[in-house]
């Protein structure tokens, strides 16, 4: 029993305070995309996207232990470090997958699952520490999404007024 108590406390790495400032900024990262889509009342919003971005983080910080961590054999775990960070994007990559649907002659839930896959490569950025990547990235993905969606719909209004006008214009066959 004492054995079980002693592995609970196990010592990480890096400083906790460390791994909670990560796993913050991640969620919190991954919470300024989310809002966004929830306030365009997109299916994968606030909730999801923090979960997306805290869940990468954590995998990224996971895998900074597990390199330092005298339980496992240092040749193994050094071997392919990438592997984390392609587990992750799989992961991500199928949750992503499912919020895109193809209805009526449309595409749905593509720019969702784009934005899902970015929380993962946020939420990776934070939990490797690399804060100004995760920051900056958060931060472009905003700038894009906030400008791309009036420029989308002045761009659809115009079809929609072409499309309106070649009807008018075509012939009735009477």
């Amino acid at each position: 029993m004492q054995e079980i108590l002693d592995d609970i406390g196990h010592p990480t790495w890096l400083p906790f305070s460390v791994i909670a400032a990560r796993l913050a900024i991640a969620a919190l990262l991954g919470a300024v995309i989310g809002f966004e889509r929830e306030w365009r009342n997109h299916p994968a919003g606030l909730r999801t996207h923090i979960l997306v971005a805290l869940a990468a983080a954590a995998f990224a910080i996971l895998g900074i232990e597990i390199v330092h961590s005298a339980q496992f054999d240092a040749d193994a775990s050094r071997l392919d470090p990438l592997r984390l960070i392609e587990a992750v994007t799989a992961g991500v990559a199928f949750l992503a997958a499912g919020t895109i649907i193809f209805a009526r002659g449309e595409i749905k839930g593509l720019t969702t699952g784009a934005g899902l896959w970015l929380a993962g490569a946020i939420g990776l950025a934070a939990g490797l520490g690399f804060w100004q990547i995760a920051g900056y990235a958060t931060l472009l993905a905003i700038v894009i999404l906030g400008l791309m969606h009036p420029l989308e719909k002045a761009v659809t209004a115009h079809k929609a007024r072409d499309e309106a006008q070649k009807d008018d214009d075509a012939p009735t066959g009477r």
